[in-house]
């Protein structure tokens, strides 16, 4: 019986080896990859450990990421001494030290590489966590892991022309774990509610949500095989957010 990689071949490169090429068009994509993976998790872990306000956290977040660009920090990153997200969140825990300690001070607003970030969202959804700083870092990964993935699929469902697929997927799925996310109780939606809603037939609501979830989750694996260094750390990734055994 295939296992759910074979069902859900990967197709795009690791970034985090792309990020050491010799090709500075290739490092500068895998970079930016990389970024939109972790500078969520990067900031929320600035404010809750190292109790920066949130003007100084957006500053540090800036800072560290122009700082890891400019030096190609992540080029040096050896898969065979920790995950990625482990050894990145190491390289943060110095550097905003550093910054503590006042031994690499930077101008408010200042570093060669300016980033276009949406602080205002990643701080409300700071509001709402109560978790530890270690916990969030990984929450905030996996959230933004997902958030990726659900980007994907709803281009792909408007290129296949599948838009009611998501909106099915939407309304049974998305709409009920976001408004249960604040601790408040939702109930989901009958089958017969979402095919009315939607204008199709109760028996197309389950072929619809079983090919959503696997594509999402197709999407997820594409996505962790670009924020992954080599084929262990890919599966270890995997399992750890999707439970899936290769």
């Amino acid at each position: 019986m295939a296992s759910d990689f074979d069902r859900f071949p990967t197709t795009r490169g690791s970034a985090v080896g792309a990020v050491a090429s010799d090709d500075p068009a290739a490092r500068a994509r895998a970079f930016d990859v990389l970024v939109r993976a972790y500078w969520r998790p990067v900031y929320t872990h600035i404010r809750l450990k190292w109790r920066r306000d949130p003007e100084d956290a957006r500053d540090a977040t800036q800072g560290f990421f122009a700082r890891a660009f400019e030096k190609s920090h992540f080029g040096s990153y050896d898969p065979a001494r920790a995950r990625f997200r482990t050894y990145l969140r190491a390289s943060l825990d110095h550097y905003v030290g550093e910054l503590a300690r006042g031994e690499a001070r930077q101008k408010r607003g200042g570093g060669a590489l300016k980033l276009s970030l949406d602080f205002d969202v990643a701080e409300e959804e700071l509001a709402r966590n109560a978790s530890s700083a270690e916990e969030c870092f990984d929450q905030e990964w996996t959230r933004s892991l997902f958030s990726s993935a659900l980007t994907a699929l709803r281009a792909t469902c408007e290129k296949q022309e599948r838009q009611v697929y998501f909106e099915v997927f939407r309304r049974y799925v998305l709409d009920p774990e976001m408004a249960g996310a604040g601790g408040t109780e939702v109930s989901r939606p009958s089958y017969a509610e979402v095919a009315r809603a939607c204008g199709i037939a109760v028996t197309d609501v389950t072929n619809y949500l079983s090919w959503a979830r696997r594509e999402l989750r197709a999407r997820v694996l594409d996505e962790l095989r670009e924020i992954t260094a080599n084929e262990q750390e890919f599966r270890d990734e995997a399992r750890a957010v999707l439970g899936v055994e290769p």
